[in-house]
């Protein structure tokens, strides 16, 4: 705990001079002045008209280049499955290129305050998940790339992939446009809801329950319904009855299904496993009862994602004294893809020496509402993991096969759900403040995000091609 310092005295109150007190890690108290003021002080150096604007910026790598330059460390038998996944459509392209969004992004215009960012904030990454009793939440659930950086980037990202997986989905130019626009102003209001609440109740805002009519989803309501009854049963119980077999001395081994699922030569197994030790050391000490509760019984190399495939990902089957499975899933973190762009943007670069594996744990549970109990990290053979449940109740909406007057609703759920992630680290005023209660950001976000769809599909173009030449060998299908 910080040492208690005298601060500036309180306005008197009934009982006399009110006191204040500095102290470490709360907040000083605030400055004459709201934080909605310096936001609208912000529009003058940034007007928000600037945010419509894109162009490639002088030396941007073509798009082949960028894909084999982000292949660098990974699993080489891997990389045509990457290859693959990232050429089956436009949308497809943007989910495996981050980096190379990052690298736009620093030359567009920021206001500067930051915020814990997701990183790669696209439509399919958000969804639903089991909570520590069973029940559904609904949030950001991918934070490979998660850094703090300009909560801009975030937006940009998704209202870019709004516009991509209508076009995907066959939904017009008007209805993309639309699901980028209302996204920008789903965020724009419900920052404002978050910066008039006090600070508690803005931190749980918008529960799950109320989220459609927060968002004036209501078109969305069946399909994340049936979204649902599939997360209730996908679970580890489900994918150890499908993918486990049990052996004749009575364990239980995982059973290998090339190329998404294989095994792992033992020694590759045992380091796995006996990683989970630091793991667990590294959990609150109130879940070590549970994870004592279960045995591994094996490790399987599983892979994962797009912008993932070629990284190391394992999955690891644990039983308890039921014999009922739980499935961990360790997978490899690698510095976010954001950094060398935010240095080249002249924004804050988090210091040299961070175990990657702590970064993604840490950023995810400083953005959502309610995290994976048992979400950690650990180190195996020097190489930096984080630790999650696998097949946690997950669903997701596919953004590029909804029906298109549904994409502005899911454009307005996935604005609001980011805005209240980034809530969590920075001021929601300020943002509020910089936003305003007109919309122009809106509009201008959907000028970018029309600007930057395009882009991306000329960038698929190139990668197509260099599949067809042979330059870039891809497996598709997987």
């Amino acid at each position: 705990m910080g040492v208690l310092q005298p601060g500036r005295p309180g306005r008197p109150g009934r009982h006399g001079a009110g006191r204040g007190f500095a102290v470490d890690g709360f907040a000083p108290r605030p400055p004459d002045g709201s934080a909605r003021a310096e936001g609208r002080a912000l529009r003058k150096r940034v007007p928000r008209r600037r945010h419509a604007g894109f162009a490639p910026a002088a030396g941007r790598p073509d798009a082949v280049r960028a894909v084999e330059e982000s292949n660098a460390g990974r699993l080489e038998h891997l990389v045509p499955i990457r290859t693959g996944r990232m050429a089956a459509s436009p949308f497809a392209f943007l989910r495996g290129s981050a980096g190379l969004m990052a690298a736009d992004l620093a030359a567009t215009p920021v206001t500067g305050i930051t915020a814990q960012l997701c990183g790669d904030a696209h439509a399919g990454n958000f969804g639903l998940y089991g909570d520590a009793r069973g029940a559904l939440v609904i949030d950001i659930n991918d934070f490979d790339e998660t850094v703090p950086g300009p909560w801009e980037w975030d937006l940009k990202r998704l209202a870019a992939s709004l516009v991509l997986a209508g076009r995907e989905c066959g939904a017009s130019e008007d209805a993309c446009r639309t699901a980028a626009r209302d996204a920008a102003g789903a965020y724009r209001r419900t920052m404002r809801l978050l910066a008039g609440l006090s600070a508690m109740d803005a931190w749980n805002a918008i529960a799950d329950e109320s989220l459609v009519s927060h968002a004036d989803a209501h078109d969305l309501a069946g399909t994340l319904e049936r979204v649902a009854v599939k997360a209730q049963r996908n679970t580890s119980a489900r994918f150890a009855a499908r993918s486990a077999r049990r052996t004749a001395d009575g364990r239980w081994r995982l059973t290998a299904a090339p190329p998404v699922l294989s095994e792992v030569p033992d020694a590759e197994a045992a380091a796995v496993a006996g990683s989970l030790a630091a793991y667990a050391a590294a959990l609150a000490p109130d879940r070590h009862p549970l994870l004592a509760r279960h045995t591994v019984q094996d490790v399987a190399f599983r892979v994962v994602g797009t912008g993932s495939v070629g990284t190391r990902s394992y999955v690891v089957l644990l039983t308890d004294h039921r014999d009922e499975p739980l499935v961990l899933q360790v997978k490899e973190a690698r510095p976010s893809v954001l950094l060398p762009h935010l240095e080249r943007a002249g924004l804050p670069v988090p210091g040299p020496g961070e175990h990657e594996g702590r970064r993604v744990v840490l950023g995810q549970k400083r953005m959502q509402v309610v995290s994976d109990v048992l979400l950690g990290w650990t180190t195996v053979e020097g190489r930096p993991y984080q630790v999650r449940q696998f097949r946690n109740r997950k669903g997701s909406v596919d953004p590029g096969a909804l029906p298109a007057d549904q994409l502005d609703d899911y454009g307005r759920m996935t604005g609001a759900l980011l805005a209240r992630a980034h809530a969590h680290t920075a001021d929601p005023g300020a943002i509020a403040g910089y936003c305003g209660r007109g919309e122009v950001l809106d509009e201008a976000v959907a000028a970018f995000a029309v600007a930057y769809a395009d882009r991306t599909e000329a960038d698929h173009a190139d990668l197509a091609a260099a599949v067809r030449t042979g330059r870039l060998p891809a497996e598709t299908g997987v």
